[in-house]
């Protein structure tokens, strides 16, 4: 949907209606219809490409699309559905309503897409789910804040994220029962500890109060289930990250977030790799541009050990986004395990490059060079990690990594002890590393593995 206003303002708006339609249709019937997720659909936003084509990259029977204009009270909203392979125009419908109506235009412009595609939506009751909420608040100030605020999100910058951040806390002030306003601020307190913008303690403090008022106010939205999945991680409560996983995908079964957090926090860190890699196989038939799941695909061919596949996968991903510093680092993983070392630091320093410098890219750099024998310039990237922790939160895995590349075992193990307490990310997957192969053996390693809860 395009925004037809002529103020690029209201951008976020056009965007919402978007997610809004997407996740209506994927609700209505789950078996019968398959939607493209929104990372992939806003690829094509602003795109030129004729509707046949996009129809045949994403192999698709049809498209939807039209544009929102929003003005005072009213809102104006083109619906039309077009059939990709001849671009025949196949419905249209001009939605005229008070803002207040916004849901029921949602619902409405779902159900007529699905009844004209031959899909008859599938009732709650029979596909084992609750209802969905199509209305989540009954303020409509603190939804626009909150559609605004996912508008930031989307762009993982810290300043983005900040701004994300105060339109979902005015959103909760003005509706403090907004359970996706709460889902969305606990959401946005996972990414910054993963991002390395506040420790991952002080983010769990505040991340999982959100995620267990979003459920105390609504216990069916799936998401959220796995969100709060994410939390128990940090705790090493594998047995709570499997079940809050396994009410979300009961929930909803297609969901691409899901899959993704399944596979990445409840599979790849117990060592279940093949079937982390059919959850993202499955997430991207439905979400195929995502650069997210196609990175974290890439990573978990690097953990299961086949460098060549995770390589190719890499490079599919820097086809999508040539900027996407995780893809470099799947190939410098992979490059590495090879003892490819020219390669390897050449995909990481272009992945320190791409992140502005990020202590994690900087971590595996310093790791790679060590073990090349450039020690030297490994260890002035340890100091520049000390330097770095004097102004803010550093992972304790990167300064792991880098003793590790410099043959220090005893200052390895030290960090990790480290990260084990801080509830550093990076460390979650310690079991299924390949590069830790050669301390597996280690009683400590060992220690560690219990400390996380985690089998041998």
């Amino acid at each position: 949907f395009v925004n037809l206003s002529g103020d690029p303002a209201q951008e976020y708006f056009s965007d919402a209606m978007t997610d809004e339609i997407i996740t209506a249709l994927a609700s209505l019937a789950p078996e019968q219809l398959a939607v493209i997720a929104r990372t992939t659909a806003m690829h094509y936003k602003g795109s030129h490409k004729d509707v046949a084509r996009i129809g045949r990259e994403l192999g698709v029977d049809y498209l939807v699309e039209g544009g929102v204009n929003w003005a005072g009270d009213q809102i104006v909203v083109n619906v039309q559905l077009i059939r990709s392979n001849d671009q025949a125009h196949m419905w249209a419908h001009r939605y005229v309503a008070e803002l207040t109506d916004i849901f029921k235009v949602y619902d409405l412009a779902a159900h007529s897409i699905a009844s004209h595609v031959g899909v008859a939506p599938v009732p709650a009751k029979d596909r084992g789910a609750e209802p969905p909420r199509r209305k989540p608040t009954e303020d409509l100030a603190a939804y626009n804040e909150y559609i605004q605020g996912r508008y930031h999100f989307a762009n993982l910058s810290p300043q983005a994220l900040a701004r994300a951040v105060q339109h979902f806390e005015e959103a909760i002030r003005r509706d403090p029962n907004f359970a996706l306003a709460h889902d969305s601020l606990a959401e946005m307190y996972w990414h910054m500890a993963f991002y390395g913008f506040m420790p991952p303690q002080e983010a769990f403090s505040s991340g999982v109060r959100h995620a267990l008022r979003a459920l105390e106010i609504d216990n069916a939205v799936a998401e959220t289930h796995s969100l709060l999945a994410l939390y128990h991680k940090l705790d090493y409560n594998w047995a709570e990250v499997e079940r809050e996983m396994a009410l979300a995908r009961a929930l909803d079964p297609t969901s691409v977030i899901i899959r993704t957090r399944y596979a990445i926090n409840a599979l790849v860190p117990l060592g279940r790799l093949e079937e982390a890699a059919a959850e993202l196989e499955a997430a991207l038939e439905l979400d195929p541009l995502s650069t997210y799941a196609r990175t974290l695909y890439a990573l978990v061919f690097a953990f299961w050990r086949r460098y060549e596949r995770a390589i190719e996968e890499a490079r599919r991903l820097l086809e999508i986004d040539p900027d996407a510093y995780w893809g470099y680092l799947a190939i410098g993983s992979a490059n590495r395990e090879l003892r490819r070392f020219d390669e390897a630091i050449a995909a990481y320093r272009k992945a320190v490059e791409l992140s502005a410098g990020s202590a994690a890219m900087l971590g595996w750099l310093g790791m790679t060079l060590g073990l090349s024998g450039n020690k030297a310039e490994a260890r002035s990237l340890l100091k520049r990690l000390h330097e770095m922790a004097k102004q803010g939160y550093v992972p304790p895995t990167s300064f792991a990594w880098i003793h590790l590349g410099l043959g220090e075992i005893d200052a390895t193990f030290e960090w990790l002890d480290r990260a084990v307490d801080a509830r550093d990310q990076l460390a979650a997957a310690i079991k299924t590393y390949p590069f830790l192969d050669p301390i597996r053996c280690d009683p400590r390693f060992r220690e560690l593995l219990r400390r996380m809860n985690l089998p041998e």
